[in-house]
Parts: structure tokens; C-alpha cells; sequence
């Protein structure tokens, strides 16, 4: 990972240094501090407005070069449109925003965080350093030598705040969620022939360690006692071993159950024996965005000490076409005692899932269990890569992460589950198949999946449009979002921490 921002605060009046950022609203008004450091300049800032015919419409933006009056080699303006009406995603995007009108020249900025009568309070100016480190991310750890001069050197970026101890404090909880986000696309990103599952576990237990989260790794061996044939079955055409991780985060009060994540890590899938079209499947070194959300968020609610206990299970495997690869028609027991008819061997995520889901609901009674995976390509049929199809079989959790993609963002969307789809799934030689054809395809899955969770209430997040090769955006220049990791966290602050 390439983070190559460096971000201070300092109070609104200091003396700006490199590129000015400022802020103004619908109205084309700034806040009294700007107003000051702007003297001088209205002139040019004037003239400026009048021949882009500039209305002040939110995230609409004007840039003067080396602007009459200013000390400042360049002047942004950015409107934030109706400054009463802001919400903490807004401040999110608004880092985004003032960190891509940064060019890839500069060395020093200053973002002025003042408004004509709206204050800016330290969560809002911390969302917004947040913004400005989700928005420059770049992973460049395979690259020897710069293309040319559009790649960002070291810069350092100031933030002036109305209360400088205040956002100090802000910013240390929101640079924990960061790091979760930016260590999730870090997993993302890695190359398959880098992260296999046993690196994956490595690198899961080296970073969660050091921030108090207790770790256990479970072996091939360790899979094979516990009865985790599904999962293995996935697994056992390639020379890489499989690894189900275990992280254990206890900020809550003693012998209080857990909040329980799970997700997906097929650190590379080939579709197996099904194989899948040579087209894109490079991209398949993604399919493993649901664990990298996990260990991302478990490493945020760590780090900035959650008070709340909360376990992350990952299943990781990779799915391979060697001769001792699971074949299409191979029955195979999963760690609850139901059998599976392997239909496709490229429906393999579900398997993974299945076996994690029932060992996380016997072995920690939690309060409940979401699942993350990149699971269906039937979802982006379904949503594109603006929502994450929400399945679940609780009411109130659904809302509760709802409202919590409406906070932050990371948006979901509930679709159906109901026992109409179960005929779909069911075999005519196990109790189920991994696979109920190609209607209905996400809503299938998640109904294989619910078999799995008895009443546990439970979630399962199909991300396959959101975590990977998602559309640009303001606060995401990557092609691993680390989507998921800021959305839980927000459920979890919201609804579950004492």
C-alpha cells in the first residue's frame, strides 16, 4: 500500500501553506476566517465566478491559478450546496473531493474547513481527513518505476478546524476505521500467486495482533477433525492449503455473546472443474473481498478499543482444476451433519460459507451473524455496483443495516427469501445442491446459506458488484474497495457497543 499523504490540523487561523482549498455554499458565501484570508483576492475570485457562470451547486468546484492578491499558487473553491443539510457522508465526500483537486505536482495544501453559518465540528473535520486518506490511496507495491509525472509524490496536507484537540481526538477513531478500510484493500488488490490462503491467515494474524485481537488459525488437519468437508471439498485441487481464521476481539463486558462476522476468501477462483471463460478471471484474485471486509473491520474495532465483543471468521481456500479437485455430482457432508450434491463446482463460495456460518453459530452463540461475500454474479444483474443485495431473515437487523448504508454510504438493498426458493436447492440425492440454476441466482444462494444459521438472526451481504472492480468514486480511486469495513463498523457504534 502507497500512502503517500501526510495530514496535520491546525487551528483556522493559521497562516495557509501550498494549495488553498476553501469552502462555500449555494449562496456563493464563505465563513468569517476565509473571508479574511481571502482579502484581497475578491477581485479575482469575483471575476472568476462570473466568467464560469459558477451557481454554487454542491460538489461543483472552480480553480484559479496563481490568483491576484493570494500568496497561494492555486485557489480551489468548493461548494458544499445547502451547508445546513450536511451528513457525515457528505463530509466524507468532501475529503474526496478537495483531495482530487490537489494537482500531482503539489507538496503542501491547506483545507480550510470553515462555513458561512454552519460549524464544522471535529467528527465532521475528521470525516473529511478520512475522506482526503481514502481518496489517495494506491497500490503500487508491484511497480519499479514511476510512469510520469501525473503519479502523486510525498505530500503533506493541513486542515484548519475550529477546534484543533477536538478533531485531534476525532481523528484517532476514524484513522483506526482507515486503516481497517485501507488494509481490506490491501488484501484485495494482492496478486493470487502472493496471497494464497496460508499467507492470508499469516497476514491476518501479524496485523490483528498487534492491536489486542486474539487469533486462530485452523490447518487442514485442524478442518478435517472439526468436520469441515464442504469447505475442504473446495480446496482440495490445489497444492495451497486451506485456512479458516479466527479473530477475537473482547471490548465488551465478560461472557456477553458476540456480534459475529464471517466472510468469503477464495484467495483465487478458477471455477474449478467448472472452469470459468479465460475473459476477466484475472480478476478472480478478488474473490476473497468478504474476508479481507472482516479482518479490516475486526482490525478497526480493535484499534480503536470497541466496547463491544465481537468475533470475525474467515474461510480460505482457492479453487482449483487439479485431478484431485471435487467434481460436478460429488456428495459432500458439511460440518452440520447436511449433505451437498455439488452441481457446479464454481458455486463454491456457498460451501465455504456454510461450513463457517454453522461452526460460528455452535461455538459462539452470537447475538448475530452477518456473512460477507462476493458471492453471485446475478447481483450486478440485479444492482450494479451502487448497492449490496441485503438477504436476512431478521427484521431489525435488516433495518439496522440499512440505516447504517444510508450513514455511511455503503448502501444495501434487501431482496427476498422464502420458502418457494428452497424446491430450487434441493436434490434428489443429498439434502441440497450447491446450485438452483440461473433464475433467481443471488436469492438461491442465500436461501443454500440460510440452512446453515437455524435461528440465529442473521445477514448475509452479497458484494460481488461493491468490494471489487467497483466504479470510481470520490473517496475510492482502487480497484479493492475495502467496501464493508466502514458500514459495520457504523452498525456496530450505533446499535451493539455498550
Amino acid at each position: 500500500m502507497s500512502e503517500p499523504v501526510t495530514l496535520s490540523f491546525a487551528r483556522l487561523t493559521t497562516a495557509p501553506k501550498g494549495v488553498l482549498i476553501v469552502l462555500t455554499d449555494e449562496t456563493l458565501a464563505f465563513g468569517a476566517q476565509t473571508q479574511k484570508l481571502l482579502k484581497g483576492a475578491d477581485a479575482a475570485i469575483t471575476r472568476a465566478f462570473d466568467a464560469e457562470r459558477y451557481k454554487g451547486k454542491a460538489w461543483s468546484t472552480i480553480d484559479l491559478l496563481a490568483p491576484a492578491g493570494l500568496d497561494a499558487p492555486r485557489l480551489v473553491v468548493i461548494s458544499v450546496g445547502k451547508a445546513g443539510e450536511l451528513k457525515p457522508a457528505d463530509f466524507l465526500k468532501l475529503g474526496g473531493v478537495a483531495a482530487g483537486k490537489i494537482p500531482s505536482s503539489a507538496r503542501e495544501a491547506t483545507v480550510v474547513l470553515d462555513l458561512p453559518g454552519a460549524k464544522i465540528g471535529p467528527e465532521s473535520a475528521a470525516e473529511v481527513a478520512l475522506g482526503i486518506r481514502l481518496r489517495t490511496y494506491t497500490f503500487d507495491r508491484y511497480k519499479t518505476k514511476k510512469k510520469d509525472d501525473t503519479e502523486r509524490g510525498a505530500l503533506a496536507v493541513t486542515l484548519l478546524v475550529s477546534d484543533e484537540a477536538g478533531t485531534k481526538r476525532a481523528v484517532t477513531v476514524a484513522d483506526a476505521v482507515g486503516d481497517g478500510v485501507l488494509f481490506a484493500r490491501d488484501l484485495v488488490n494482492e496478486p493470487a500467486n502472493v496471497l494464497d490462503p496460508p499467507e492470508f491467515a499469516r497476514r491476518a494474524e501479524e496485523h490483528l495482533s498487534s492491536v489486542g485481537v486474539e487469533i486462530e488459525v485452523l490447518d487442514d488437519a485442524a478442518l478435517a477433525r472439526a468436520g469441515m468437508h464442504a469447505l475442504l471439498g473446495v480446496g482440495q485441487g490445489s497444492i495451497k492449503e486451506s485456512r479458516v481464521v479466527i479473530m477475537r476481539w473482547n471490548g465488551g463486558p465478560a461472557g456477553e455473546p458476540p456480534v459475529a462476522f464471517i466472510g468469503k476468501g477464495v484467495t483465487f477462483d478458477t471455477g474449478g472443474i467448472s472452469i470459468k471463460p479465460a475473459a476477466g478471471m484475472e480478476d478472480m484474485k478478488g474473490d476473497m473481498g468478504g474476508a479481507a471486509c472482516v479482518t479490516g473491520l475486526l482490525y478497526a474495532l480493535a484499534a480503536r478499543k470497541a466496547k463491544v465483543n465481537a468475533v470475525g471468521l474467515i474461510g480460505l481456500v482457492e479453487n482449483m482444476p487439479d485431478g484431485a479437485a471435487q467434481r460436478p455430482g460429488d456428495i459432500v457432508t458439511s460440518l452440520s451433519g447436511q449433505t451437498i450434491e455439488i452441481i457446479n463446482t464454481d458455486a463454491e463460495g456457498r460451501l465455504v460459507l456454510s461450513d463457517v456460518l454453522w461452526y460460528a453459530k455452535e461455538q459462539f452463540k452470537p447475538k448475530f451473524m452477518i456473512d460477507l461475500a462476493t458471492l453471485t454474479g446475478a447481483i450486478l444483474v440485479a444492482l450494479g455496483s451502487e448497492y449490496a443485495g441485503l438477504f436476512s431473515n431478521d427484521d431489525a437487523l435488516s433495518e439496522r443495516l440499512a440505516k447504517s448504508g444510508q450513514e455511511t454510504g455503503e448502501r444495501v438493498w434487501r431482496m427476498p427469501l422464502g420458502p418457494e426458493y428452497d424446491k430450487l436447492v434441493d436434490s434428489k440425492f443429498a439434502d441440497m445442491k450447491n446450485t438452483g440454476g440461473r433464475h433467481a441466482g443471488s436469492i438461491t444462494a442465500a436461501q443454500f446459506l440460510q440452512r446453515f444459521v437455524d435461528k440465529t438472526p442473521w445477514a448475509h451481504l452479497d458484494i460481488a458488484g461493491t468490494a471489487m472492480s467497483s466504479p470510481a468514486s470520490d473517496i475510492n480511486k482502487s480497484w479493492g474497495s475495502g467496501w464493508g469495513v466502514r458500514l459495520l463498523n457504523q452498525l456496530v457504534k450505533d446499535h451493539y457497543e455498550g
